[in-house]
C-alpha cells in the first residue's frame, strides 16, 4: 500500500467497517429473527451451528466475517425474494448460508453444531446477551 489515500485501503476500510456493522446486527437481531422462522425454515440448525461458529473466538477472522455476513443478510428485512412470500420467501436466505457455509463449514466444529442441537431440543436458550431481546 503506497498510503491512507489508496483505493485498497479504502476498500479495506470499507470492508473493516462492513464487518463490524454486519456483527452488530447479527447480535442485535439474530435470535429474534430465528424463534419468528425456525419452524418454517429447513436450515435453522445450520444457521445457528454457524451463528456460535462466528462469535466462537477460535474462529478465523476471515470465517467470522463470512458468517456474519450471511447471518446478517438471513436476518435483514431487505431480501431478494421477501420473506413474506410463502414457500420461496427464504430460498434466498437458504442460499446465503448454504454458500457461507461451503466457504467456512471446516470451521464450524462439533462443539457449533451440538449447541444449536441443544438450543433446538429447548434445553437452553439464546446466549445470555441475546436473553434480554428475545425474552425466552
Amino acid at each position: 500500500m503506497q498510503g491512507t489515500g489508496t483505493a485498497e485501503y479504502q476498500a479495506f476500510a470499507n470492508a473493516s467497517a462492513n464487518a463490524v456493522k454486519n456483527e452488530a446486527a447479527v447480535k442485535k437481531g439474530f435470535w429474534s429473527k430465528m424463534k419468528r422462522a425456525a419452524g418454517k425454515i429447513p436450515f435453522a440448525k445450520e444457521a445457528v451451528s454457524m451463528y456460535y461458529c462466528a462469535i466462537d473466538a477460535k474462529t478465523p477472522v476471515y470465517a467470522k466475517g463470512i458468517a456474519f455476513a450471511a447471518l446478517a443478510y438471513f436476518i435483514s428485512p431487505i431480501d431478494v425474494i421477501p420473506d413474506a412470500i410463502v414457500v420461496l420467501g427464504f430460498t434466498d436466505d437458504a442460499s446465503v448460508v448454504a454458500a457461507a457455509l461451503a466457504a467456512i463449514g471446516r470451521h464450524v466444529t462439533e462443539d457449533h453444531k451440538g449447541k444449536a442441537e441443544v438450543f433446538f431440543s429447548g434445553e437452553a436458550a439464546a446466549p445470555a446477551a441475546e436473553l434480554q431481546e428475545t425474552g425466552r
